[in-house]
């Protein structure tokens, strides 16, 4: 049996050291993807470089240069042309708008549809002195961001943007100026409510419905998107529990305890709820940045717990990290550090992301 034991766990090195390897290749490939993704748009705007000195410009063309290098990019691909246009669209932003972002792509630190997350979040920069700033953060900031999802990628984006764009600011207060909240009767029983919240206050209001939707029975009959919607009503009643319908008698819904406070966790640094600066806040759990003004006002009657940046501190002794350590990781993170999962930070366990050795 031990000899079973040691051939086993020889098997299972060997196999532990093969699978290492097949993995090194598959990083391997998805970096030489990610460079020729950036090397075909390096090429399609040297093509529109080409056949624009070669046109002139000429205005009196039935298509213009930008069509031209379309159609000849999707005959030599075999795509459609609205897709070669794209190229043509993102090899222009490339070359013009984010040179540094797409160096990092070309060199394959980042990958295509990164790159286009980017375009997207900056495609309203108007200002070609913010542009360039904001293209030299991201270039800084992206080879050190750990994978993400899509959603949370954008948060961090629009937070760049929005600490490098000296009109943001001007365009957060007019848009926070627009929140209302609307209830339309559809005459049918039923009434739609429309509104614009403060991020906060939605979230708030998002994580009480999930709460109440919680309080009954396993035998509800009710979808929980149904559950969530008849909580509003009892949020509004005050009640501390949603009324079970699962008509049993002995339902344990109604003897168990009532759902607790809600927390909303906003991350901030402490010039920006002082007023010192504009830097924006982070709700943990969401893509939504809080605008430094908002984050004054939410000061005022939040609490407020101070983060310890654990700086060049050793490690800490034993197997589960202190209080402030934990908070410190959650809130720096923000979210879970699998790829390709945004759950709230505060919802995870912790544990290491680097292999031991």
């Amino acid at each position: 049996m031990i000899e079973g034991m040691l051939v086993s766990r020889d098997a299972s090195s060997t196999a532990s050291s093969t699978g290492a390897a097949v993995v090194d290749r598959i990083c391997a490939a998805a970096r030489a993807e990610n460079r020729a993704a950036g090397e075909r748009l390096v090429a399609i705007g040297e093509l529109h470089v080409l056949r624009a000195r070669e046109t002139g410009g000429c205005v009196d063309w039935a298509t213009d240069t930008w069509d031209a290098v379309a159609a000849e990019v999707a005959a030599a691909l075999r795509i459609h042309p609205a897709l070669a246009s794209s190229y043509v669209g993102y090899a222009q932003i490339m070359r013009q708008q984010l040179p540094q972002v797409g160096a990092a792509l070309v060199a394959g630190d980042i990958s295509y549809s990164v790159f286009q997350t980017i375009v997207y979040r900056t495609g309203l920069i108007s200002d070609p002195e913010v542009m360039t700033a904001v293209d030299a953060e991201l270039a800084a900031r992206l080879r050190c961001w750990p994978s993400m999802t899509r959603s949370r990628l954008a948060a961090l984006i629009d937070k760049v943007v929005g600490r490098v764009d000296p009109d943001a600011v001007r365009r957060r207060r007019e848009q926070q100026a627009d929140r209302e909240l609307s209830i339309f009767d559809s005459g049918n029983g039923l009434t739609e409510v429309f509104g614009r919240l403060l991020t906060t206050d939605a979230h708030a209001v998002d994580a009480r419905l999930d709460a109440l939707a919680d309080t009954v029975c396993a035998d509800d009959p009710r979808t929980r998107k149904q559950r969530r919607a008849d909580a509003m009503g009892a949020l509004a009643a005050g009640a501390p529990r949603l009324a079970c319908r699962c008509e049993r008698s002995d339902c344990p819904a109604g003897t168990a305890p009532a759902p607790g406070a809600v927390l909303v966790h906003v991350v901030a640094t402490r010039d920006s709820l002082d007023g010192k600066d504009l830097t924006p806040g982070a709700l943990i759990g969401t893509e939504g940045l809080i605008p430094a003004e908002l984050l004054t006002d939410l000061a005022r009657t939040a609490r407020c717990q101070p983060l310890i940046h654990p700086a060049d501190a050793p490690p800490e002794p034993g197997y589960s990290p202190s209080r402030a350590l934990a908070d410190f990781v959650r809130c720096r993170d923000m979210t879970c550090r699998f790829p390709g999962c945004d759950r709230p930070a505060t919802g995870c366990d912790l544990d290491h992301t680097i292999r031991c050795k």
